[in-house]
């Protein structure tokens, strides 16, 4: 249907018939009175093109959207990872201890419930606090580091193969002690940091005196398992190095074979230690 206000020349707003207008909108050249007006890069535009560009322009995805979207430098995999083991904290008190016993990592129980050697890193102690905080705290600090650095899939390579590492360093050195938390993990991140900064020419002498002092502390302070700090550090180290190795575009399948293979020398090295026994 035709606009007989802009066939004839009329000076009336084509929504408002009693009001005069000397203003056309500038995509359909309709009369508009100041009421219907919008303002727009150029002129003015009427209420009906004002929706239909809105429509047609792309949305702004959500800041959620965003912090996923690849590339983001929000560090999501630390975030979720902070997120997922103080729920696992909180399910700890209100099942009175029975998700400790599902998930804590015992060593003559890893054949049958091989999944331990990975969520012991979900519990913690119960009897304090301070193990949660301390391990959270520190992740959220080394975590948010490395993983802009090195990038999501990466840095939950390094976690997670630390994680493993500090299980099977148990396995080994301390076969009868039963362990929770994931200070294997955080000392996976501690050595794939002191390794990357040595490669970048950064300064180390600082970290080295951290993890010094927090593996002395796993010798003299009762109850922690200082074979798990050990395991993870060694394990985060070498998947540090082997990432360093592969950075080009096109080693990226090579780097992939090369992570696949730390984990497989760790299942041999867990399937091992039963054939000794």
């Amino acid at each position: 249907m035709s606009d007989p206000g802009a066939a004839t020349g009329a000076t009336v707003c084509y929504r408002h018939a009693d009001r005069r207008s000397l203003i056309r909108c500038q995509r359909c050249g309709r009369p508009i009175c100041p009421e219907c007006q919008t303002p727009a890069p150029v002129g003015v535009h009427c209420p009906e093109c004002r929706a239909a560009a809105a429509a047609a322009a792309p949305r702004r995805p959500s800041r959620i959207a965003r912090a996923f979207r690849r590339g983001s430098s929000v560090p999501v995999v630390t975030y979720t990872i902070i997120a997922v083991t103080t729920l696992a904290f909180l399910l700890q008190w209100l099942t009175q201890g029975l998700l400790t016993q599902a998930f804590a990592y015992f060593p003559p129980l890893t054949v049958p419930e091989p999944w331990r050697m990975l969520t012991v890193a979900l519990v913690h102690s119960e009897r304090s606090v301070f193990h949660i905080l301390v391990n959270m705290y520190s992740l959220f600090v080394l975590g948010s580091l490395l993983e802009r650095l090195i990038g999501r899939s990466r840095f939950l390579a390094v976690y997670g193969l630390s994680i493993l590492g500090g299980s099977v360093a148990v396995l080994w050195l301390a076969p009868d002690s039963a362990v929770v938390g994931a200070s294997g993990g955080i000392f996976g991140l501690l050595g794939a940091f002191f390794v990357i900064q040595r490669r970048l020419g950064g300064g180390s002498i600082q970290l080295i005196a951290l993890i010094v002092i927090n593996l002395g502390l796993g010798f003299v302070i009762p109850g922690v398992s200082w074979q798990a700090h050990v395991g993870g550090l060694v394990v985060g180290a070498l998947t540090a190095l082997v990432l360093l190795r592969t950075r080009r575009v096109d080693q990226q399948r090579r780097q992939a074979l090369l992570l696949a293979g730390v984990g497989a020398v760790l299942i041999l090295a867990t399937a091992a230690r039963f054939a000794l026994a």
